[in-house]
């Protein structure tokens, strides 16, 4: 028998160092708390596992609120960028999202190095076996080698290792991803404790060795000179260092993989987790697509100190032999070779209506989960939800109260109320689709929306304050500015330099960004926001842009908080309320939203219900 030993004496302990534990152990220590931050591999520390980026559609949004609450994801991203794209840019600011390439060590580096000098912080290599409880409590964090770190607060954030499997082929061994162990002792312990836990999957492309790649046969993809970081805290622009390449798969690619379907564990039944919609296997593109004559491949360079290539769009589980040809199909990779071959991987994960919009197990008190032990997928949902849990699991320590964002507040109050409240079935990815306010919050005002809360809670620095209220105070300026008047000669020939119908009455500046004038056009003819600093220009300039269709949605916001204010006790018995249909009352008996706003989300609770609550309320 293991002897047990005392670690230490914490407030919390994450468990799990990617890029949820990154951030909440983050979130923790730097509000105060004594912090522990457990981790199977110091070497897995905010580790790439498959994209080397950071950001896309929606996702840049959760990196930018990431950010202005205090995080440091954005930071990193920034330290780290090999290059920079503004996604969507034909298509209006709501949708439009920032796009980083990382250099994938570059990236572990950094966040370790931020992590080991941060105050209140301790890292440990090891893996959690049990986590202890008293009264219904949590009281610590047992480890397998018999070491306890007694604890007021534990937040699991243990991505795809939980009884992680990879399997390529008929090949299944217990793996975390890129061959780092697996942790095989905690679940049944979740499992004791309550959690509901389920299966999922996803995968990862190929690695190739850049000097067999043909990189000349495909399309150089630049990133972009003029767009700004993502951290409010990074000064200047971000240097491109490295192309990215687009290619494409073709009939002879779709005819190696529809002959080999019955090699491949995603169909012969070696794999029946659920895998991510969003992200299908290129197996799964070719079957579902099968009227397509080719899927979009982005090669991209893992880092500046290293030849492999990661292939974008090119996930698969197939046999090793198989993948081989696969690859050397495609145009550009015609003599490939592989360096790490392409994977799947299954993982153990939570039912996440067993917990609270504050990301508490609603079992065990002071217990927090976040990230793929959610059913996320993604390293940007993944930080937002290690945030939101280290941060109020402080709050909770320091008897303040929890911090729960609004879906008209931010996309991570969109995320984290989809999870608690409708539940996933399947690797869950934001998008901009699933935000009814989108363009109330968008990612270029992430800090107006959210830094003076993550200051009220103590998350965000003085230094990080201060440059919040100067750009707010220059997005102001820039507003009053723009409303000054230009005469009607200067404003008529201004609108007709630029190919649009012109004016016989004076005109404000506002005036010429509604008719379609950009702020740069406007700047190079007039002396206008001289000392305005570009990012707070270019918020004032959205404003203006998309100013009736705001006006709008603050109304529209303004009806929905009614419901969101009408507050719903958690200990309501909802198996005793009249009029509700039964399968209403289970649905609400199992979620115990916070609110009539949150019942009206629930699946299967209708508005018939809602009207029986606002009754049995009053």
């Amino acid at each position: 028998m293991i002897p047990v030993f005392e670690e230490g004496q914490f407030d919390a302990v994450v468990v799990g160092a990617g890029h949820a534990g990154c951030e909440a152990a983050l979130a923790c220590a730097r509000t105060g708390l004594k912090t522990a931050m457990l981790t199977l591999n110091l070497d897995s520390i905010a580790f790439m596992a498959c994209n080397p980026s950071v950001g896309g559609t929606a996702k840049g949004h959760l990196v930018r609120e990431i950010d202005a609450l205090g995080g440091e994801m954005g930071i990193n991203a920034d330290k780290t960028a090999l290059q920079m794209r503004m996604l969507n840019v034909g298509k209006g600011a709501a949708v439009q999202s920032l796009r980083c390439q990382s250099d994938k060590h570059a990236y572990h580096t950094e966040m370790k190095r931020t992590l080991e000098h941060t105050k209140n912080l301790r890292i440990i290599q090891g893996e959690a076996a049990e986590i202890l409880t008293k009264d219904g409590k949590v009281c610590g964090v047992k480890t397998t080698y018999g070491g306890v770190l007694y604890c007021k607060a534990a937040i699991l954030a243990t991505g795809v290792y939980l009884n992680a499997e990879t399997i390529t082929g008929d090949v299944r061994q217990q793996s975390g991803p890129n061959g780092f162990a697996p942790a095989t002792a905690l679940t049944e312990n979740l499992i004791k404790l309550g959690y509901r836990v389920r299966r999922f999957k996803t995968g990862t492309p190929a690695r190739l060795d850049g000097r067999t790649v043909s990189f000349g046969e495909c399309e150089i993809q630049y990133g972009d000179d003029d767009v700004l970081p993502f951290s409010f805290m990074t000064e200047g622009r971000i240097e491109n260092k490295m192309p990215c390449y687009l290619t494409y798969t073709n009939a002879a690619t779709h005819k190696v993989i529809t002959d080999n379907l019955d090699r491949s564990p995603l169909y012969n039944g070696a794999i029946l987790s659920t895998g991510p919609r969003y992200c299908p296997s290129i197996e799964t593109k070719v079957v579902r697509f099968a009227d397509k004559e080719r899927h979009q491949l982005f090669l991209e360079p893992e880092g500046t100190d290293t030849l492999e290539v990661y292939v974008q769009g090119m996930s698969s589980s197939l046999p090793h032999d198989v993948q081989r040809e696969m690859y050397r199909t495609v145009k550009g990779l015609e003599n490939c070779d592989i360096m790490r071959y392409a994977y799947a991987i299954e993982y153990d994960c939570i039912d996440t209506l067993d917990i609270y919009p504050t990301l508490e197990f609603k079992k065990v008190e002071g217990l927090y989960t976040a990230g793929q032990i959610n059913g996320t997928s993604g390293y940007e949902e993944a930080a937002a939800q290690g945030l939101m849990a280290g941060l109020n699991a402080s709050l909770k320590i320091r008897g303040k109260e929890p911090l729960i964002l609004g879906r008209d507040e931010a996309y991570i109050g969109v995320l984290i109320d989809d999870l608690v409240t409708k539940g996933t079935d399947e690797p869950y990815r934001m998008m901009t689709s699933r935000a009814e306010h989108r363009l109330e919050i968008r990612q270029d005002n992430a800090d107006f929306r959210l830094t003076q809360k993550g200051y009220d809670c103590g998350l965000v620095s003085e230094e990080r304050y201060k440059r919040y209220l100067k750009r707010k105070e220059e997005y102001e300026e820039a507003i009053k500015e723009l409303e000054g008047r230009v005469p009607a000669k200067d404003a008529d020939g201004f609108l007709k330099s630029l190919g649009m119908e012109g004016t016989e009455k004076p005109l404000t500046y506002a005036d010429f960004i509604r008719r379609g004038a950009t702020l740069k056009q406007i700047k190079s003819q007039f002396c206008v926001l001289v000392n305005i600093g570009e990012s707070a220009a270019q918020s004032a300039e959205i404003y203006i842009k998309y100013e009736g269709y705001l006006k709008k949605g603050l109304e529209q916001i303004a009806r929905a908080r009614k419901l969101e204010e009408k507050k719903l006790p958690r200990e309501l018995d909802y198996m005793k309320i009249e009029g509700l249909r039964l399968e209403a009352r289970e649905k609400l008996a199992l979620v115990r939203p916070a609110s009539l706003g949150q019942a009206s989300r629930i699946p299967g609770v209708n508005p018939a219900d809602i009207a029986v609550l606002i009754l049995y309320l009053k």
